[in-house]
């Protein structure tokens, strides 16, 4: 079903056992999912129907979870909301298990190859391998689309019972348009619905299907399902896409199904051989963290809003089920707050439980701020942590990555100060990366042997006195990915009169340090099943 469902009817308070601030701070995140990442809150207040001091104290304690900041006069999405999407992929497991035979694919054909799984009457996108070129796909990972307008809807569709014949024709009644489908363009001409089910079938026949620019002029794309090892049914959809000047939908069959076929018989004997996932640590002091938020915030924190989103947190690879009394002890929160959360993450269809006691996730999870920041950069993510540092300690800082050949740094984000005499720093500028801290930094982990930044190494960081030019004095920090390698460098320039070298030691060092850990926090939570550019 499209995303708009029975939460904004809800959205003004509670229904049944549902909590009333889980259902409202949930419609705050989904609007802002729809609105690409950003809104102000007057227009929050309009698309959720909520007055304004509700939507000020729901965007207060998402902020304080890390979920959103409040950049001026709007509401952005952080990276830290993904870490409710990872729950889910986490406790999938198939991005984990999946995703690489989706990459060498993607690298063999040198086309664009999705992982979907079924979403009721939808079809949502799991695991991207995305092609760089000029006309490329820009479906993301968490995006939802009508099933009788993609390859994967009609080989999901076989496996459908009457009622879900009955969801999707009401669901096409009422929004003939696909209006509440924010990832595809809306239809412009009325379609004959009956096409749907034959696709349906012979998807039955065949055991692939095509889409022959169903989404949009030029699109086509074959799949072919893969099968859990215990149920025979489809698990996931891979999809091969292309575009018609490459590949006709016709041609697909030939040049692309074999190889796809071959792919998918991979995957599904990583399924069938895959060793259970190792125990993972749950989360720790959560109903600590919110008490304590609540404490210090006053009315400003939603308690009820925090505990109920960080129920969904309970959820991991080795924790793909479990009980209200399961999450209690994970979350550290009550066994009734547990469940009630449960229970109103039940109702806006973001877990399941079809056996009645044990709890799911489902994908649309992942409608909570999970596509607009699954094609973020590093230096998206860096931006507002750096002007936050320069603001801090009123000096330039930057971020930069070491070019191809190792001998430049290339800056890709930066923020300045009001000051007379500054640092002019441009994206995308490069300077010989010996003379520099920030290239110091990165050559040291680059060649982690060379006796030249043994130095750097054992301090962990760089300190560069007038080497490059006259006059400036900067200090830099490694800023490290999810397996430790350093992938960029932070620095804050100044000058020798406004800092001494004692002082940028122990006065802009610990900030930068402190800077760099944010950072990896958010490029860390971001790249765990997406690909975060560097550049």
């Amino acid at each position: 079903m499209p995303a708009k469902t029975a939460l904004d009817a809800d959205a003004r308070g509670e229904t049944g056992e549902a909590v009333g601030p889980l259902v409202r701070g949930v419609g705050v995140l989904r609007r802002l999912t729809e609105a690409g990442g950003t809104l102000s809150p007057s227009a929050l207040e309009r698309a959720t129907g909520l007055a304004r001091s509700t939507v000020d104290r729901i965007t207060a304690t998402l902020a304080r979870m890390g979920y959103v900041r409040l950049d001026g006069r709007d509401v952005v999405l952080t990276a830290g909301v993904m870490e409710l999407g990872n729950a889910y992929l986490a406790a999938l497991r198939l991005p984990a298990l999946l995703g690489a035979h989706a990459d060498a694919l993607a690298d063999e054909l040198d086309e664009s190859v999705s992982l979907a799984v079924a979403d009721l009457d939808g079809i949502r996108f799991i695991h991207q391998a995305t092609r760089r070129r000029a006309m490329s796909v820009s479906f993301r990972i968490g995006d939802l689309l009508p099933a009788e307008r993609t390859a994967p809807g009609p080989l999901f569709a076989t496996g459908w019972a009457e009622g879900d014949w009955a969801r999707w024709r009401a669901r096409r009644a009422a929004d003939p348009a696909d209006a509440a489908f924010p990832a595809v363009p809306p239809r412009r001409t009325p379609t004959d619905d009956s096409a749907f089910p034959r696709r349906v079938e012979r998807a039955r026949r065949d055991g692939w299907a095509v889409d022959d620019q169903l989404i949009e002029p030029g699109l086509v794309a074959v799949s072919v399902p893969v099968r859990d090892p215990g149920t025979g049914r489809p698990a996931c959809v891979a999809s091969v896409v292309s575009h018609t000047s490459r590949h006709s939908a016709a041609g697909l069959r030939t040049s692309l199904l074999p190889r796809l076929r071959t792919a998918v018989a991979a995957m599904e004997a990583e399924l069938r051989t895959a060793p259970p996932p190792e125990p993972g640590p749950p989360p720790a002091g959560l109903a600590a963290w919110t008490a304590a938020s609540k404490h210090e915030l006053g009315r400003e924190f939603v308690e009820s809003l925090a505990r109920g989103l960080t129920v969904l947190t309970a959820f991991g690879a080795d924790r793909p089920a479990l009980t209200p009394a399961e999450v209690a002890r994970a979350t550290g929160l009550s066994r009734a707050t547990a469940r009630r959360a449960l229970l109103t993450h039940e109702q806006l269809g973001l877990v399941t439980a079809p056996a009645g006691r044990t709890f799911t996730l489902t994908p649309r999870v992942l409608d909570l701020g999970f596509p607009p920041l699954s094609r973020t950069t590093l230096a998206r993510l860096a931006e507002p942590r750096l002007r936050a540092l320069a603001d801090r300690v009123a000096e330039p800082a930057a971020l930069a990555v070491l070019t191809g050949d190792g001998t430049e740094i290339q800056y890709t984000a930066g923020a300045g100060t009001r000051r007379v005499l500054t640092v002019d720093v441009t994206v995308g500028a490069r300077l010989p990366a010996a003379a520099t801290s920030l290239g110091r930094v990165l050559l040291a982990d680059a060649d982690p042997r060379s006796p030249e930044f043994a130095e750097v190494r054992a301090r962990d960081y760089a300190l560069v006195d007038e080497e490059l030019e006259s006059g400036l004095r900067s200090i830099a920090v490694p800023v490290r990915d999810r397996t430790g390698r350093t992938v960029a460098a932070l620095n804050v320039a100044t000058h020798p009169a406004r800092r001494t070298l004692e002082d940028c030691v122990h006065g802009l060092l610990p900030e930068l340090r402190t800077t760099a850990g944010e950072i990896e926090r958010d490029l860390h939570t971001a790249s765990r099943f997406t690909r975060v550019a560097l550049r």
